[in-house]
């Protein structure tokens, strides 16, 4: 063999390393986003609530003109009637057959023909198409204070993680402060100043929920700064940008992701407090916590008014909760079988 020179027809691969390269080729190879997808769709209470909250954002577009009453038509004839659905009405334990808690049929006295899906409020104002429409506002004012939050927060918190030193002790001095005046104080006291309207509960949502968000970057950021594909990209010549946004950032997504599922039905339960506090949205303009507000103060008499708005705020806030937890399993590497 000291004479033979050495060449590839003188060995042959093995059967097991054959069926072993076959096997890796028959299997496809999976993508992070790819991989965490899967592991959501087979979490059935998370894909649940991702059902849940795309037929909430359909009804919020569509539900106000599934029939011909406006969300501020007045008709104080047809005040404080309770639901009637045509073929349901005939189901009596539905609650749905226009008969009031005394049993008496209030369409049939009133001689009204049409019909209200929810029933009208004390002036006659469908309720159906006034939750609908509350429900667009407030998930309006939630996605729009999470997505301010998201911004600043994340810059915030990357900029603070990144320099370090004392750049990030004075940042963080300047999050210990905000953390440290009630929230709740600081959004009555801007909303008292400003006026109640969507930009100013907005605007007073975001002065102080965008410094969880910073607190949690920065955790991230701090954690990978200083490993080894970092360090690679900047003797390659990448800049303080570039490591930022193309490397620190995308790989703190997941984290990022999960807090901003927990920051939208926190924002809707702040806009219904402040709403059913009487700081909120001002009528005509219809919110859930504004129509919260107004059925409590019937509730035992004309109990519709507050029965479906509290159905689908709970509906909002139960979604958004498990589609969060989803998203934090799916999303975690470690998770991964």
């Amino acid at each position: 063999m000291d004479d033979l020179e050495l060449h590839d027809d003188l060995f042959e691969l093995s059967r097991e390393a054959d069926a072993k390269k076959a096997a890796e080729a028959s299997v496809p190879s999976n993508s992070y986003w790819k991989d965490s997808w899967g592991r959501l769709r087979k979490n059935k209470g998370a894909f649940a609530g991702l059902i849940m909250i795309g037929l909430i954002l359909f009804m919020a577009i569509a539900g106000p003109y599934m029939n011909s009453h406006g969300f501020d038509d007045q008709n104080l004839e047809h005040a404080n009637l309770p639901p009637k659905v045509p073929g349901l009405e005939q189901i009596s334990w539905l609650g749905m057959s226009g008969t009031d808690i005394r049993g008496i049929d209030q369409y049939a006295a009133k001689d009204v023909q049409d019909y209200y899906w929810f029933g009208t409020d004390s002036l006659g104002r469908d309720i159906w198409t006034r939750i609908w429409e509350g429900t667009r506002i407030s998930l309006y004012i939630a996605f729009l204070a999470a997505a301010l939050d998201l911004v600043i927060g994340v810059a915030y918190g990357s900029i603070s993680a990144y320099y370090g030193g004392r750049v990030d002790n004075v940042m963080q001095r300047v999050i210990e402060v905000l953390i440290g005046i009630p929230s709740l104080i600081v959004i009555i006291l801007l909303i008292l100043v400003l006026q109640p309207g969507i930009i100013s509960i907005t605007l007073a949502m975001v002065i102080t929920g965008w410094v969880n968000m910073a607190r949690i970057v920065r955790g991230q950021v701090l954690k990978l700064k200083n490993q080894e594909f970092v360090l690679a990209s900047r003797t390659l010549g990448a800049g303080d940008a570039r490591l930022m946004g193309g490397h620190l950032i995308p790989n703190t997504l997941g984290p990022i992701i999960i807090t901003t599922m927990f920051t939208i039905p926190n924002a809707i339960f702040t806009e219904a407090f402040l709403s059913f506090i009487g700081l909120g949205l001002q009528p005509p303009i219809a919110s859930l916590g504004t129509l919260v507000n107004d059925g409590f103060k019937m509730m035992k008499i004309y109990p519709h008014l507050l029965m479906y708005s509290s159905i689908i705020i709970s509906m909002i806030m139960v979604s958004f909760n498990l589609l969060g937890d989803g998203l934090r399993d799916s999303l975690d590497p470690k998770m991964r079988k």
